[in-house]
């Protein structure tokens, strides 16, 4: 047996041990990083986009070499698949022709401009054609960007880096992976993505919207707002921009939006910042940009804020830049669109493509949108989509957000649903048959006949869990946040206004009592009765509901009687407010739509632009 070693050199063979263990440790999780990057990087290379696919790097530059020298740098250092091309575009500002400018200060200019281009002449891009674009005078921020790319085809992608910016090695990977998934990927692809941002999201623009608070669980989410600081721009949105950009540009107007902080950028700046121009885009199309949320404030480009357009001195990094050796999670494992969060201008959740095609999912809808269990069911059948637009954008407005919509399948409930807006497709109820029962038709009434048997079904179900219900036809609008409040006493739970097409049931063991299936048939087999008395189909629901409960003697108000409505072809020239009665105001199906403008307008009630989209955008605590 080996005599046992002196005490004295114990503590010295421990030393030996765990050193040799830590050092052990440590190359494992560094073999185990590397691998996890490799094993990311099969799952990229082993997808293919295509032959068409281009992907092209348009660089923002103007004076700052330090500043390009670093940005040119960083994107050179990214990793990029063996067999990709990536193009890079660079675009160098000239500086403003002053004739101020004495012959010193203009030698420095034209001085730093040579130095400027001489750097990109000379710099070598291994992976794609470069392109340098040298202006003869002076663009500016707002051109540089909009006249950076116009598409050649639907394949091609802009990623646009301002010169300040420093990317990750990862960033290409990512963003390839983003275009794979989100862009070619069809069970992924929703047309609302315009593009994908690499910079860490931390601005809500709306006035008064909700702190941004990401859990560390939501690596990908959607957010209405535009992020300069390395924005992947898609083809078709951004080609969409610059025709809507030129027509409303030719046409004298200005990317006002009310509620948002960037108004007030664009009128102390103007011309020279295009974001604002951007922001009223997609507002009016409801689009939202890819976004990240890495813990650590960490982010795949970081904006170094030099001195420039958007700073007046050099602010900083404004985030920690990822790399190979920061990564501790799976860079490349994106979540299948739908379990994306969707947030707006607000930084408030958007629910996107809920639409209600049968009576499985409706007692969801209904259970999402309730607040303080009351519902609001609108019918916008026979509506004008302008006249639509203005009920939501008033609706956002007043905070009004327990509603639902009722209305036959179209392009236009499709596209609502789209962005956010909670439907009801009449047209494609399945449960039609079997809520229809035996009901003689003629094939000319079957549409009328499902619109009043989804009404008074998607009525009875609100009921059933517990939710009082407003049924309210698309030509009367609320004037107020409380206008939908049960604020009645307690005397009856069936308010009805045949002319000004309201319904108001509240919830009770009576109401569900009389408000059956049976309920529901007999309300749908009254239409050719109620044809016949020459009802408009406007106001078939409510002339069938008011013959229903006097033919079982159930006592029920009336809404005209109590002078709740305001007719809008009584309202005098000169009056800008409302009885305090007064909590919704309608017109009838005949008043020319020119009228109706006019005349809400003139109450401050018409709130949508001459793209069919708010005036601004309000914000409402959550």
């Amino acid at each position: 047996m080996a005599p046992a070693p002196p005490k004295q050199l114990l503590p010295l063979l421990l030393f030996i041990l765990v050193s040799f263990t830590c050092i052990w440790l440590f190359s494992l999780t560094a073999s185990n990083r590397s691998a996890q990057i490799q094993t990311q990087q099969l799952q990229i290379a082993t997808q293919t986009p295509g032959p068409n696919f281009t992907f092209i790097v348009k660089l923002l530059t103007f004076n700052r070499l330090s500043s390009l020298s670093r940005c040119l740098n960083s994107l050179s250092k990214a990793n990029y698949d063996a067999g990709d091309t990536v193009h890079l575009h660079v675009y160098i500002d000239h500086f403003p022709l002053d004739s101020r400018n004495d012959s010193a200060e203009l030698d420095g200019k034209l001085s730093v401009s040579r130095q400027i281009v001489d750097f990109v002449d000379g710099f070598d891009w291994k992976f794609g054609e470069k392109l340098v674009h040298y202006r003869t005078s002076n663009a500016g921020l707002q051109a540089q960007w909009l006249e950076a790319w116009w598409p050649s085809s639907d394949h091609e992608f802009a990623f646009v880096v301002e010169d300040d910016l420093e990317v990750s090695p990862l960033y290409y990977r990512f963003l390839k992976a983003v275009i794979l998934n989100y862009y070619y990927n069809a069970s992924n692809f929703s047309p609302s993505i315009y593009g994908a941002s690499l910079q860490r999201p931390r601005f809500v623009p709306g006035k008064h919207g909700n702190k941004m608070q990401l859990d560390g669980e939501n690596q990908i989410f959607l957010y209405e707002l535009v992020g300069t600081w390395g924005q992947l721009l898609f083809p078709k949105p951004w080609k969409e921009f610059r025709l809507w950009y030129d027509t409303h540009k030719a046409k004298g107007m200005k990317p006002f939006l009310d509620g948002m902080v960037t108004t007030g950028w664009y009128k102390k700046m103007g011309e020279r910042i295009w974001t604002p121009w951007f922001i009223k885009f997609i507002h009016s199309r409801g689009y939202f940009n890819i976004y990240t949320n890495f813990r650590k404030e960490r982010a795949l480009s970081v904006s170094h804020r030099d001195a420039g357009v958007n700073y007046g001195k050099t602010a900083g990094p404004d985030s920690n830049l990822l790399d190979e050796n920061s990564l501790d999670f799976n860079l490349l494992e994106l979540y299948p669109l739908n379990s994306l969060k969707w947030y707006d201008f607000c930084f408030r959740e958007v629910l996107t493509n809920r639409i209600v095609r049968s009576s499985n999912n409706l007692g969801f809808v209904l259970h999402s949108v309730q607040e303080k269990n009351s519902v609001v069911l609108v019918s916008i059948y026979r509506t004008p989509e302008n006249i639509v637009r203005n009920i939501l954008c008033h609706f956002e407005r007043l905070d009004i957000r327990n509603y639902v919509l009722i209305g036959p399948h179209s392009p236009f409930l499709l596209d609502l649903s789209r962005r956010g807006h909670p439907v009801i497709d009449a047209s494609q109820f399945s449960d039609f048959s079997q809520l229809a029962k035996s009901i003689n038709f003629q094939d000319s009434t079957v549409d009328l006949i499902k619109e009043i048997l989804v009404k008074a079904y998607a009525t009875k179900k609100s009921l059933e869990l517990g939710y009082s219900t407003w049924l309210v036809d698309g030509s009367t609008l609320p004037v107020s946040g409380d206008s939908f409040s049960d604020s009645f006493s307690s005397a009856g739970d069936f308010y009805i206004g045949k002319t000004t097409r309201l319904i108001f049931v509240r919830s009770s063991s009576s109401t569900l009592k009389i408000w059956t299936d049976d309920f529901v048939y007999n309300a749908a087999s009254l239409v050719d009765t109620l044809r016949k008395e020459s009802v408009s189909h406007d106001h078939i629901i409510f002339y069938g509901v008011e013959k229903l409960l006097e033919k079982q003697n159930i006592k029920y108000n009336s809404i005209e009687d109590m002078q709740l409505a305001l007719d809008i072809g009584t309202v005098r020239a000169n009056q800008t407010s409302f009885d305090t009665k007064n909590r919704f105001i309608f017109w009838s199906s005949e008043t020319e739509l020119d009228v109706i403008k006019r005349q809400l307008a003139h109450l401050d009630l018409w709130v949508v632009d001459s793209d069919s989209s708010c005036t601004g955008v309000f914000c409402h605590k959550s």
